[in-house]
């Protein structure tokens, strides 16, 4: 019996020795970033921002590959049953590991169980924005101006489903309002049915809005993170004057499930080098990106709650998978 506990040891020993001796060689070949949109994505961006880094620091070349489809689905699914070496990572939003569980009958991965989380790096900055003409700037008066016009007020996303649609079902549904959900292919019609006056408000992602901001075509009064972008520090959250609103959208890097916690944790904290320097941090802020950071632990805990966030929400909003 002690021999073959001597064994196990000895086992479990040489299994740890192996692991941290592939972690330390890591990578000795091409890795490959999947992405779940189209290039000029913001996921996409990222992508390309920290392959750019990488390849300089690791003398290895670093692929994008571009799978858009189904909400990001078809990429998440290619990387759930990638080898779990290391080789293949995923550029995840949001609405892939959270979202898309509640706003599609069929999904061929669990966002829990199938991947390895390895770092939340950006938050996707989401912004209220109205047209200059509505008589409002902030979101104590914007509720009130609603609430005295039910079901007369329209605001504009980026598509059914979205963190920015999301973001105004959630607040109607805190704030007792009644809004008109207008949905678009994409934030940019968005912005010009704002700016002509053709919507009364829209949820924005900052990239798209700021400048129209800066030069009064829109009017930005609030965002629905969870704490004050540092790049827009007079901007309040919604969460100042509504108890309880948070619809963050960020982007994270993850792994398919299995992959070594050695090389997990070294891609951590290469990933989190490179976030730290200032002129990548400033590139993805000018792309209205706040670097965030954090440990694999932290990552998943993100996940969990917004899969019990955006679960009740697209619950109480009505909105059916397709």
């Amino acid at each position: 019996m002690r021999s073959i506990v001597r064994c196990g040891l000895w086992l479990g020993v040489a299994i740890a020795m192996i692991a941290a001796a592939s972690a330390q060689q890591y990578p000795s070949r091409v890795v490959t970033i999947v992405v779940g949109y189209a290039p000029g994505s913001s996921s996409d961006l990222l992508a390309r921002t920290l392959g750019q880094a990488f390849q300089p620091r690791w003398g290895q070349t670093v692929v994008v590959d571009n799978r858009p489809g189904s909400g990001s689905n078809i990429a998440a699914a290619y990387v759930a049953k990638a080898p779990n070496d290391g080789y293949t990572l995923l550029v995840a939003t949001d609405a892939t590991l959270t979202s898309n569980q509640f706003l599609y009958k069929s999904i061929a991965f669990d966002p829990l169980k199938d991947f390895a989380p390895i770092i939340k790096a950006a938050d996707n900055i989401i912004v209220l924005a109205v047209n200059p003409a509505m008589p409002v700037k902030s979101v104590a008066e914007f509720i009130a101006y609603a609430k005295n016009r039910p079901g007369q007020l329209t605001y504009g996303s980026s598509g059914v489903g979205s963190p920015h649609h999301l973001a105004g079902e959630l607040l109607a549904q805190l704030a007792g309002l009644k809004l008109t959900h207008v949905p678009y292919r994409g934030g940019g019609p968005a912005v010009s049915d704002l700016v002509g006056g053709h919507i009364s408000m829209a949820f924005l992602s900052l990239s798209a809005a700021r400048q129209l901001h800066d030069e009064g075509k829109i009017r930005i009064i609030a965002s629905v993170e969870k704490a004050r972008y540092a790049g827009m520090p007079d901007i309040p959250v919604i969460g100042e004057t509504v108890p309880g609103f948070e619809m963050t959208s960020w982007l994270a890097i993850v792994a398919p499930a299995g992959t070594s916690a050695a090389i997990v944790s070294k891609l951590n904290r290469e990933i989190a080098a490179l976030l730290a320097d200032r002129d990548i941090e400033k590139k993805l802020g000018d792309l209205g990106l706040a670097v965030t950071g954090g440990s694999p632990e932290e990552l998943e805990q993100t996940i969990r709650t917004g899969l019990d966030i955006r679960g009740k929400v697209i619950k109480e909003a009505g909105i059916q998978p397709e």
